[in-house]
């Protein structure tokens, strides 16, 4: 096995604040994914600067919200009912990749209608851009020690500080590399060198995204409140199975 490198999940501390990789990964993704395809925003949607500032505070908060209300109704919902003060409590963990998705998607269809551009070109630039969100994501989920595989004796294997004594599957870098990198790169090379019509693309990244994630599920270890729905699959697996419909469904409708 490998050994886990120790990593502080704040990398600077203000008196009393103390500002952490996971939260610089949220910001940084957005960002820096609008920089990145922000000729393809002012080619095809004419976005000005200011637009594109728009756009990233519409998709923070999209984001944070959506990621929060996620876990809350997916992951934990019964604890929460009980504990209602902790749902603003995100320092201290607890975002849905699912609910963040849905609000990202919320966010950019209202500023597609409050300022009156194509939401379906703004949804396949959304897709080309999560992906980087999603890689950093999961880099300081790593980072944390938080969202490991399941028990394994692969060579690569790492005993996490909350795990146990027994080595793991980093699975998040798994998803790092494959929900992010790997996506990231079909992706942007379709967007340059594939003409599809407006929303193909973003369906295309539903329907991968939802794949990769519902294969890898099975070596990443179920949330421990929830366990394995049925005995047989996790819940992050149960809403990949509604991307991958999703993103079939609307692939389809598209593309005729």
């Amino acid at each position: 096995m490998i050994i886990y490198p120790k990593i502080n999940p704040v990398f600077l501390t203000m008196g009393p604040i103390e500002l952490r990789w996971y939260g610089l990964a949220y910001v940084v993704g957005i960002v820096g994914a609008i920089f990145l395809l922000r000729k393809e925003f002012k080619n095809r949607l004419a976005l000005t600067t200011d637009d594109l500032l728009n756009v990233i505070t519409y998709l923070i908060l999209g984001v944070l919200i959506g990621g929060r209300l996620g876990y809350i109704l997916f992951y934990d919902p019964i604890y929460y009912m009980t504990h209602w003060v902790k749902c603003l409590a995100i320092w201290e963990g607890g975002m849905s990749y699912h609910g963040g998705a849905l609000g990202a998607m919320t966010a950019v269809l209202m500023f597609a209608k409050h300022f009156r551009k194509n939401a379906w070109i703004l949804l396949d630039l959304l897709g080309v851009g999560s992906t980087i969100g999603i890689a950093l994501g999961r880099l300081s989920n790593f980072s944390n020690g938080e969202l490991y595989g399941r028990v394994s004796s692969v060579p690569w294997a790492m005993v996490f500080p909350n795990g146990g004594p027994l080595p793991r599957h980093p699975s998040q870098l798994y998803e790092a590399g494959l929900e992010g990198m790997l996506l990231f790169a079909i992706l942007y090379t379709l967007l340059k060198k594939v003409q599809l019509k407006s929303g193909v693309l973003f369906g295309l990244y539903v329907l991968g995204y939802g794949v990769i994630r519902f294969g890898l599920e099975f070596l990443r270890e179920p949330d421990a409140q929830i366990g394995l729905v049925w005995g047989l699959i996790s819940m992050g697996q149960i809403l990949s199975l509604c991307m991958i419909v999703a993103g079939a469904g609307l692939i389809f409708k598209r593309a005729r």
